[in-house]
């Protein structure tokens, strides 16, 4: 079968399935499976003294498909880019036609872009082509720099520091400030005990149903209850005293509905009420983005679900105020259509998320998508159906208690609150009016705030003002004061976003990071920092706290936009950037080993002539002699001081080699500064169990490796290496 003439390029082959199947046979469609190009894994791979120039490689196992997309091109007339609407899609776009410009000319490329896989929103892509925009790519180019700069700078220090195999980065590691501090501020907080007052109170007459009532004011002063003594007195003299109602208001509030969801707001969402990580919430989102079979071929269900956006289709919203209107009645519909306020920053081509088709409703999709593809389906259509709909208008009333007064008695004042759905709005849609919240915005610190001085009781009874009221029993309930709460991964990335940390398609990734590296765990759905993300993030904190403070890493996100927008040369931002990286990683290294230091211990370290053999330790093979000449090359050509970590290693091996080196051994060490080396405690002898074990093993036949395949298990070379370790004290 021939190949079309024009070629399509998207990232997923779900996205292609979707694609194809409403392009039709004009079209070819292929998948890149994500990035095809990016920098060296075991490498920096940017050339710093030559404008920060990338060197970028193919992505390891994707070969194949680079060649089979390069045949592809090679036979086509038109070659379409279509990966997603924003940097990274931009950036893959870009790769893409850099590496397939070697079989056909620039002039056959075109970007297509859209934010939703609709047939109407493709064929309109497809209508209007644009060129790659290079400030999309520019962005994205200078955001992976910055992240390698510091990441191949940094993480050694952790190496020398903490463990070999940590790492720091650009973004994840303020994430990990923010979840250790906020520890840090749980473990110093110390709980203040105070008192809740007030009265269980009723009518004289019907309807004599009791409700409560809190002390809010005494003498005019907020009630502030610090003592079981004061609260005691307080007791004690109420009593005594009669109560009366002295005020009742009755106000209309309105409650607004909530913008459309994006996705720090999504993974919110999905967090508090599934209890999904973010990264599992992007991962369904993608697949109702790319497309869902829905029994006639696959169908894209939402909007794109990058986003920082509040903006909404005028097609998309009208067809939704003409469901509402149908579903509700005219009068759940607002005389005009709602406007969310743009957030700073957002991308305003993209629009929130949304479903594609708003009379796609989750109870048609009950049996058409698995449950959780059901829960964020539904989570999405229905908070962007509630965004369009009239505001809900509740009856707040307060009313105010006092207690009669007294010749020279104090003055007592109470409240009590109680709000009724007047007309339900959107909450019709959503929830009751005491749950009604922007879905993912609970607050527990707001929550954990001081209470409210008026007692929220769910109804008040009608009430005159003067007239008295019945005390069935007076309260009184000790609290304490509560500590900030642990982060949750929603609070986190709200936190994130409200800092201006990180962007739409990185909050996911941050929390995966911190999880993977082990610096951070979940407990009960709340972050707690492990050991050893606290011990990384004091080191971090202590020796390079302006790279990781929050408001510098937001004004690099700005810098980052401003380059998007045209603003900023993005080699300028990085030579900016580095400029000051380089100071921050100079006083951070802190001071270098003495040169002369070092030349006594490699002098005395020229006495040994017999060194032990090489030892392997997995894919490793450590031998003391070649380490020493490393060092020793490094010091003489003076380019690269050693560090105090290296100049101790030198110690160690002088200790280790001091019945050959002789008395040199000593001198050595106490004019380097290393006499405490020889203080330490003898190493402990191998384990007699470890021993028998390995005697046990002398004479059995061993398997020898398998052939073929990459990695090939010896179990002779492994036996070899277990005995090497042990007689070298290794336990």
């Amino acid at each position: 079968m021939a190949m079309a003439k024009k070629l399509v390029i998207v990232e997923s082959p779900a996205k292609a399935r979707t694609i194809n199947k409403i392009l039709g046979g004009e079209f070819t469609v292929k998948a890149s499976l994500g990035h095809v190009r990016d920098l060296p894994v075991r490498r920096m791979g940017v050339e710093i003294t030559r404008g920060f120039k990338p060197t970028y490689e193919v992505v390891k196992g994707r070969e194949k498909v680079v060649q089979e997309l390069t045949a592809a091109a090679a036979q086509a007339e038109a070659i379409y880019l279509a990966p997603d609407p924003d940097r990274e899609g931009e950036a893959i776009a870009w790769h893409l036609q850099t590496l397939l410009e070697k079989v056909a000319p620039p002039v056959r490329f075109h970007r297509v872009t859209y934010n939703e896989i609709t047939p109407r929103a493709v064929r309109a892509a497809f209508e209007r082509p644009r060129k790659i925009d290079q400030r999309l790519v520019d962005a994205q180019q200078a955001r992976r720099v910055l992240d390698r700069l510091v990441g191949y700078k940094v993480s050694p220090l952790l190496w020398r520091r903490v463990r070999r195999g940590t790492s720091a980065g650009r973004v994840q590691s303020v994430a990990l400030r923010l979840v250790c501090e906020r520890e840090q501020a749980i473990r110093a907080f110390v709980p203040e005990p105070y008192w809740l007052m007030g009265a269980e109170v009723r009518k004289q007459v019907e309807p004599r149903e009791p409700f409560r009532v809190r002390l809010a004011r005494i003498n005019e002063a907020k009630a502030e209850i610090k003592s079981a003594e004061q609260a005691e007195a307080l007791l004690r003299d109420l009593a005594t005293r009669a109560l009366r109602v002295k005020d009742v208001a009755v106000r209309e509030v309105q409650r607004r509905p909530f913008p459309p969801l994006i996705t720090s707001s999504l993974q919110q969402a999905a967090s508090r009420l599934f209890n999904f990580t973010p990264a599992r919430t992007m991962r369904i989102a993608q697949r109702l983005y790319e497309g869902v079979d829905l029994g006639a071929g696959p169908v894209g269900l939402i909007t794109y679900m990058r986003t920082d956006s509040f903006a909404i289709a005028p097609e998309a919203q009208e067809a939704c105020r003409q469901l509402i209107a149908e579903r509700f009645g005219q009068e759940y519909l607002p005389a005009t259509p709602h406007v969310y306020r743009k957030r700073v920053g957002a991308q305003e081509a993209h629009e929130a998320i949304r479903p594609t088709d708003v009379r796609r409703t989750p109870e048609e999709l009950a049996h058409k998508l698995s449950p959780e593809e059901l829960k964020i389906y539904g989570l999405i259509w229905r908070q962007f159906v509630a965004s369009q709909m009239a505001a809900a208008r509740l009856a707040q009333k307060t009313v105010e208690v006092e207690a009669v007064p007294v010749p020279d008695g104090a003055q007592y004042l109470f409240r009590a609150t109680a709000s009724e759905v007047v007309f339900p709005g959107f909450l019709k849609l959503t929830a009751p009016p005491r749950k009604a919240r922007p879905a993912g915005s609970e607050d527990p610190e707001k929550e954990a705030a001081e209470p409210e001085e008026a007692a929220e009781v769910e109804r008040l009874p009608p009430l005159e003002v003067g007239e008295p009221l019945d005390v069935v029993r007076w309260l009184s309930e000790r609290k304490e004061t509560q500590p900030p709460p642990r982060y949750t991964e929603a609070t986190l990335i709200r936190a994130l976003e409200e800092d201006g940390v990180g962007r739409p398609s990185t909050y996911a990734q941050i929390l995966t990071t911190l999880y993977e590296r082990r610096y951070v765990t979940r407990e009960k759905k709340a972050l707690a920092p492990t050991a050893l993300g606290e011990e990384v993030n004091a080191l971090l904190v202590r020796h390079l706290d302006a790279l990781f403070d929050v408001k510098f890493t937001a004004e690099m996100e700005a810098e980052l936009d401003r380059i998007e927008e045209g603003a900023v040369q993005w080699t300028r931002m990085l030579e900016d950037f580095y400029a000051r990286l380089t100071r921050w990683m100079d006083a951070a290294r802190g001071p270098d080993a003495d040169p002369q230091h070092v030349r006594g211990l490699l002098a005395a370290l020229d006495k040994v002539r017999e060194w032990e053999p090489e030892v392997r330790h997995g894919r490793r093979v450590y031998s003391d002699q070649k380490f020493v000449e490393s060092l020793r090359r490094q010091a003489e050509a003076g380019t690269r001081p050693l560090s105090p970590r290296q100049l101790e290693s030198l110690g160690r091996l002088v200790l280790k080699y001091r019945s050959q080196i002789g008395a040199a051994a000593e001198t050595a060490l106490q004019e380097a500064g290393l006499g405490h080396l020889a203080d330490a405690p003898p190493a402990e002898p191998p384990r007699q169990a470890v021993l028998k074990k390995l005697a046990l093993l002398e004479g059995v036949q061993l398997t020898p490796p398998a052939p073929g395949g990459r990695r090939r298990f010896d179990e002779a070379a492994f036996l070899a290496s277990l005995r090497q370790q042990v007689g070298r004290g290794r336990t």
